[in-house]
């Protein structure tokens, strides 16, 4: 008898299309006859369903307009999919949006991360063209790409355009914090408040600052992971859906080269990411993000070696929150590749990328603007060091970060007494009482606002301006906290204290007048409170209730209060971190 092609009982070392991962029935031939009548229900002929299999994640959301243009991007992707001798076929995953997830957006992410990895395995695809764009969910899929290794490329949904105002450029979400500073202090009234809201995000698309979303896609090219000028392209731009399609036809290739993530998201990769992080002065977001992912492939990012670079390399984009200048000025000013050329001592330049090339082919490749000024060079940059620092100190014994490059330089070397807040409702409900004893030198604290304390690590760690001082013209404060912050947001802030306060780390000790000093050019945070008081303090400390009433919780809540890990370790569960291969990440060449 002769054998069909499509026998699974046939030789199938290597399964391709739709013959991969076969739903088991105890039957495989079954398995592929029953697969094959349904898709066809869908309109498929055998001859489409012979081509490589690329999958596209749909992750569209009404919930989302940092998304609002997917479902162009996913027809420009299908194109090039086809074009490239391709089959396409969408599915959906989980979308996050900012502002419109409860608790947080990183309460979400490993969910998205999941969900994503298991669709990946569990669906016949050959190779994945991953849609992101919304903070957490690119990296959420470079965590899901890193687990299940199948061939991925990336494609950002791309920033927003900015608006306008009484003459002054507008964008989100710096200027939205900025403003809402003004209205706080008094300076903006109730009415321009709102004339000022709908003009902040005038298009669909990801903030056009240097918040995470923007970060992301920046290093995520860096990485190798999407194509050259991706990153930087406005959301609707038609050269955004021109690079989508293209990113289709890459997709193709990558499936029958097999050229999975593994052979990408190198430690080398990583080392050019965290280098390109400090040099953008970055979301101090992504350094957890790329933690996670870089721990999902098995490399274990040093802090102390991440910290070293950012001592030698500076910020060289002229963008908000660090600098002046919007996201589609980068774009316009090369994007990534300009900031790349005058990395080029620091990368390395034979990491290979998704299209084939090593980042250093990519970069002399790419056409030089001598005319642009979004982006500064070596000689004279933006900000003398990297973007990001990191701390020490017995406040912070496992690390903690700031981002240097966008607060009052006076702020970075100053002590003074302690504001306390003991969680996120207790901030709200006294941050603008008028008795609140406050003054401009203090340092505002929160605690209970990390990962499992919150839980979710909200973006709080940017503490409003007590309102009595923002009345007065206070700009900006030391505020110290185990949350995070938005890349958009600036100021002299600490944030991503290790460990977390709920979990009785340092910072849970931390009482009214306490003298807490900060000193950024030695990397120091430090409570002044000698350790015997500290023991005493210790023993009498109590876990709030959210770490004492476990057995009420229950579902995702309950997998992720007691599975996920602290900052310095990206905040993934760690039952999704491979054992660690004694990797790290090689910063310097």
């Amino acid at each position: 008898m002769t054998q069909s092609k499509d026998d699974p009982k046939g030789p199938q070392d290597n399964p391709k299309g739709i013959k991969r991962g076969l739903t088991q029935y105890g039957d495989a031939g079954f398995s592929l006859f029953l697969r094959k009548a349904f898709i066809k229900a869908a309109g498929y002929s055998d001859e489409a369903l012979d081509r490589p299999i690329v999958g596209i994640t749909n992750t569209g959301s009404e919930f989302n307009p940092c998304h609002g243009n997917v479902p162009q991007i996913i027809e420009a992707v299908k194109r090039g999919v086809m074009q490239g001798g391709g089959m396409p076929v969408v599915f959906p995953t989980i979308s996050i949006a900012e502002s419109f997830a409860h608790p947080t957006s990183m309460y979400l992410r490993n969910l998205m991360s999941m969900d994503t990895e298991e669709m990946m395995r569990a669906q016949p695809v050959d190779s994945v063209v991953l849609i992101g764009g919304c903070d957490k969910t690119i990296p959420a899929q470079l965590m899901a790409a890193a687990s299940a290794d199948i061939p991925c490329v990336v494609i950002p949904t791309g920033p927003m355009m900015t608006g306008h105002h009484k003459g002054e450029r507008l964008g989100a979400c710096t200027d939205c914090r900025r403003y809402w500073g003004k209205f706080r202090a008094g300076e903006v009234d109730d009415k321009e408040i709102w004339e000022i809201n709908a003009k902040l995000a005038p298009t669909v698309g990801t903030c056009m600052v240097m918040g995470t979303a923007s970060t992301m896609a920046l290093t995520t090219e860096a990485m190798g992971m999407s194509l050259s000028g991706s990153a930087a392209i406005p959301a609707v731009h038609s050269e955004r859906l021109r690079s989508s399609e293209a990113t289709g036809r890459v997709a193709v290739k990558l499936a029958e080269q097999e050229v999975k993530p593994s052979t990408i998201m190198t430690a080398k990769a990583f080392s050019n990411a965290l280098t390109v992080l400090h040099a953008i002065g970055g979301s101090t977001n992504a350094l957890i993000h790329l933690t996670a992912v870089a721990a999902r492939a098995g490399i274990t990012v040093d802090l102390e070696a991440f910290d070293a670079l950012g001592r030698k390399v500076p910020v060289l984009v002229d963008l908000k929150p660090s600098g002046q200048f919007y996201m589609e000025h980068l774009h316009e000013a090369g994007g990534l590749n300009t900031v790349l050329r005058e990395l080029k001592p620091w990368l390395h330049l034979d990491a290979l990328t998704v299209d084939g090339r090593t980042l250093g082919e990519v970069i002399d490749a790419s056409e030089a603007d001598p005319t642009q000024h979004v982006v500064k060079t070596v000689a004279d940059p933006v900000y003398p060091t990297g973007g990001l620092a990191v701390l020490r100190g017995n406040l912070a014994p496992h690390g903690a970060l700031i981002k240097h490059s966008s607060a009052t330089q006076a702020l970075l070397q100053h002590t003074g007494r302690a504001v306390v807040f003991e969680s996120l409702e207790d901030l709200a409900e006294r941050i603008d009482s008028p008795d609140l004893d406050v003054k401009a030198d203090d340092v505002l604290v929160l605690k209970n606002a990390g990962p499992k304390g919150a839980p979710g690590m909200p973006e709080a760690g940017y503490l409003p301006i007590p309102k009595k001082l923002a009345m007065q013209g206070v700009k900006d404060m030391v505020r110290i906290s185990d949350a995070r912050m938005s890349g958009t947001a600036f100021g002299a802030i600490v944030l991503h204290v290790s460990p977390e306060s709920a979990t009785g780390g340092p910072l849970g000790l931390v009482k009214n007048g306490d003298m807490i000093k900060l000193d950024t050019a030695a990397r120091r945070i430090d409570l002044l409170v000698d350790d015997a008081e500290l023991a005493r303090r210790k023993a009498a400390w109590q876990p709030p209730e959210i770490m004492t009433g476990m057995e009420k919780q229950r579902g995702y809540r309950k997998l992720y209060l007691q599975t996920v890990t602290q900052a310095e370790d990206g905040c993934d569960f760690d039952f999704m971190m491979p054992q660690k291969n004694g990797q790290t990440t090689p910063i310097v060449r």
